[in-house]
């Protein structure tokens, strides 16, 4: 396992902070559960006893109050919603016929006491996206309550007993269907936003390694969260790393980075070429440039009268790849980079005027900011030699302290604009992480955070829903689920 996360499970707790965000969570998919379950259609309903026939017809959904819910991960790889009392607010139109005498309006009615237990096994897919791969359903309706009236007031209350019935039945029916199609095909979509593969100058691997696994209280995920060189998708590197340990509950969701994650984005980076720095004339520092010039003072001005003006080249460039140290006092990177100091003049050959070796440490502050985990990086220990003469070396021991200070000036705000970009996670489209804490530990570090929604469900559904969706009012629509009248 190359990295991990465990998200915890999202029940409103008391008080503010994750509570807050997970009863967001929590109400979010409730809000989602409401439309739905909304959308079910119910077929129209026809009887006849003796010379009394009826026919209801128009049956829609007007309200949806849900009262008491519960969601908690069970064992097994489920994650159990259970909706107790709730109710249903109907609409439909009525038509009676008695003899010759003929009666139609429309009535308001409600279902009471709606229980529902939706269970969501979730698995990984061929590609390792985690996905809902089967949706158990059951769900009752205790009672039905109907006000009928006008001319035939008395004749509907004889025979409401099989309407109430015929009704409850049919809404029993429909209840699980939708909700099917709610967690196989809705869900999915969403879980389809999450990126597996993420592509820019290199690529990352962020594939599930086998099924989630769900305890009581959390559900655990083991993602690959490797880093490769693009055309190297068979490229791994030898993982030595400390397996994280994920054990904090105090946020919703908690992500778990060994040094191996590090050390494959620094290495596929070294070998896409990326880990080099340019630095040409105005883009210099000021205060550097007049330092070098100083320094080299010497063998500049042996240099024919046309070059001695030319403008400064400053070129960093990482000798092998950075490697990653985690430890509970912070992190750092360590580097081993050439520093090429030559003369540019305008289409004329370069002239080097020095390459030295340095030899540097790196305090890298990790921090988490909507879905991208950040790096901002400070300069430490700083050593540099030339590889061509001892005399060299000696030579640049009184500019130590004084590159030092210009390279935290003029360099690192330049490395930190780009890591300060970050690196995506993996998470839904409309999801962000909040409340970030990051601790340190040996060898690996964690990141809780809690959830919050930026886009509604239902919207970043409805931008990514297939056009072939199946509906669930379609009887081809597979029978999911157990519904008990």
């Amino acid at each position: 396992r190359r990295w991990s996360w465990v998200m915890l499970e999202a029940v409103a707790r008391e008080g503010a902070g994750p509570g807050v965000c997970a009863a967001a969570v929590k109400q979010e998919g409730l809000r989602f559960l409401e439309q739905e379950l909304e959308t079910i259609i119910i077929p129209d309903l026809q009887g006849r006893k003796g010379h009394f026939s009826y026919n209801i017809s128009d049956v829609k959904v007007t309200e949806l109050q849900l009262i008491s819910s519960e969601l908690h991960f069970q064992p097994e790889q489920e994650l159990i919603l259970h909706i107790s009392n709730a109710s249903l607010g109907l609409r439909f139109r009525r038509q009676l016929l008695y003899w010759f005498f003929y009666d139609g309006s429309y009535i308001n009615a409600s279902a009471e006491g709606v229980s529902i237990r939706i269970g969501l096994q979730l698995s990984r897919d061929p590609t390792g996206r985690i996905k809902v791969s089967n949706v158990s359903c059951e769900a009752s309706v205790s009672r039905m309550d109907m006000a009928f009236g006008g001319t035939f007031k008395r004749v509907y209350d004889f025979f409401s007993t099989f309407i109430i019935s015929g009704m409850r039945f049919l809404l029993n029916q429909q209840i699980c269907p939708v909700l099917h199609h709610a967690g196989m095909v809705l869900l999915n979509t969403l879980l389809d936003t999450v990126p597996v593969l993420w592509m820019s100058l290199v690529g990352i691997d962020y594939s599930l390694l086998k099924d989630p696994v769900v305890s009581n209280g959390n559900l655990n995920m083991e993602f690959r969260g490797a880093f490769y060189p693009l055309g190297e998708g068979n490229w791994s590197l030898l993982n030595r790393a400390v397996e994280p340990q994920l054990q904090e509950e105090e946020r919703m969701v908690y992500v778990g980075f060994s040094e191996f994650f590090f050390d494959s984005a620094m290495e596929s980076y070294f070998r896409a070429g990326a880990l080099q720095l340019t630095l040409v004339g105005d883009k210099v520092p000021q205060d550097l440039d007049m330092l070098l010039r100083a320094i080299y003072f010497g063998s500049i001005i042996l240099l024919s009268p046309t070059v001695i003006d030319s403008p400064l080249k400053l070129k960093l460039q990482a000798m092998s790849p950075p490697r990653c140290t985690i430890k509970p006092s912070g992190t750092t990177i360590s580097v081993t980079a050439s520093v090429t100091i030559t003369l540019a003049p305008p289409m004329l050959p370069e002239i080097q005027l020095s390459k030295m070796i340095m030899e540097a440490r790196l305090s890298a502050k990790m921090t988490f900011r909507g879905k991208a985990l950040r790096t901002k990086l400070d300069l430490r220990r700083f050593h540099i030699y030339s590889n061509q003469s001892a005399l060299e070396s000696l030579a640049l021991i009184p500019l130590q302290t004084p590159l030092k200070t210009l390279l935290q000036i003029g360099v690192m705000p330049m490395l930190n604009e780009r890591t300060w970009r970050g690196v995506q996670i993996p998470l839904p489209e409309g999801i962000n992480f909040v409340h970030e804490v990051v601790t340190n530990h040996a060898g690996y570090l964690t990141i809780g955070a809690d959830l919050h929604f930026v886009k509604r469900l239902q919207e970043v559904i409805d931008k990514n829903q297939p056009a072939n969706a199946v509906d669930p009012r379609d009887s081809r629509a597979p029978p999911p689920s157990t519904a008990v009248a």
